[in-house]
């Protein structure tokens, strides 16, 4: 009879050559793996709290504070919220010195809402609805989302995109400086399910006298009509509402087409028929740009990727897993030269794309 080792990681006397499968016969895995992932929703939940409560926002770069002086400033229970900031800690996302925390560089950055690429807003609204969520099985049963989040597109996308600009901007930005949109003028962008139109706005503050046709939803494009007008480009824009499946598009005209973060929730045949619109847009030599969150192609090596492709399995009608070989495969079907990868900022990929001359 095999004896379960009561700390199977610790026993490491047995091999595979040995007789038989000894890390089942006599070295049981870890069960660390699977407590991992039980206690990731705890975590997350964790991290809403602490952006909630302003823990981030109340800690001024290289400032030090103790939990009693956090918890005074923002009135909190001083006990309760010391076990909160040292789970922070345990995430990197504070240091905690003598009894006295800081942010770290990625709390800076990220979790503090002027961060320079803040994602405060969007940790809540990112996942998805809950309820989808706790149905995943009956999702995966049926084949299809009992409540879709484009059935609310005002209530979860408009959050949503609010939420995405700061990072989504930022990406924008650094991607123009790697293509040298400074270097260029004039030119006329699409933008199609542009959200707040971060992709639009960087484009537009770095090349001069450039135009952008900004397209989404209906209930959306107000909220890309109230940034635009917020960055002073209101009358280099024009705005076009509907589904981009759908609105007329010129053939033709345009320098560059962006898709930024749109495919993933389209699924392949939409996706197909997208790349096809933005292809038959483009003047000859235009460029394409699809930012996304990408999976790898085994679809096991980068579990951001495949976890992003489960969150839209989970909340959207057609969504699903995008990989590099997919998307390169999308654009090559559409005869799309020098196509390549940039990452602006991390988990932020960007396929760039020439359309043949």
């Amino acid at each position: 009879m095999s004896i379960d080792s009561p700390y199977p990681e610790l026993k490491k006397t047995h091999t595979m050559a040995h007789t038989g499968r000894p890390w089942k016969d006599f070295k049981p895995p870890p069960s660390g793996p699977v407590w991992s992932v039980i206690t990731a929703g705890s975590v997350y939940w964790m991290l809403v709290a602490a952006i909630d409560l302003g823990i981030f926002d109340n800690l001024a770069p290289n400032s030090f504070k103790s939990s009693t002086e956090i918890a005074d400033d923002l009135g909190l229970s001083a006990e309760y919220l010391e076990h909160l900031l040292d789970c922070m800690v345990t995430l990197d996302f504070l240091d905690q010195v003598n009894g006295r925390y800081s942010l770290t560089e990625t709390a800076e950055r990220y979790l503090c809402k002027d961060g320079a690429a803040s994602m405060a807003s969007l940790v809540r609204v990112s996942p998805g609805p809950l309820e989808n969520w706790m149905n995943l099985a009956e999702t995966i049963r049926a084949g299809k989302v009992k409540n879709p989040i484009e059935t609310n597109i005002a209530g979860i996308y408009g959050p949503l995109v609010t939420a995405t600009f700061p990072t989504q901007h930022r990406v924008a930005t650094r991607l123009g400086f790697l293509l040298g949109w400074q270097r260029k003028s004039s030119l006329h962008v699409l933008d199609l399910g542009a959200g707040c139109a971060p992709w639009s706005i960087a484009l537009m503050e770095q090349a001069e006298g450039s135009t952008a046709t900004i397209n989404d939803f209906p209930d959306i494009i107000p909220l890309a009509e109230a940034m635009i007008q917020k960055k002073g480009l209101f009358q280099r824009s024009i705005f076009r509402a509907g589904n981009f499946h759908d609105i007329e598009i010129e053939k033709g005209i345009y320098d560059i087409v962006f898709l930024g973060h749109i495919c993933r929730t389209e699924g392949e045949t939409l996706t197909q028929n997208l790349i096809e619109r933005a292809a038959n847009a483009l003047k000859p030599g235009g460029q394409i740009i699809v930012a996304d969150y990408y999976a790898d192609n085994e679809k096991k090596l980068n579990a951001f990727g495949v976890h992003m492709g489960m969150t839209m399995l989970a909340n959207t009608v057609n969504g699903s897993t995008v990989t590099f070989e997919q998307m390169y495969g999308y654009l090559a079907e559409q005869n799309f030269e020098r196509v390549r990868v940039l990452e602006p900022i991390g988990y932020n990929m960007v396929f760039v794309g020439s359309k043949s001359s």
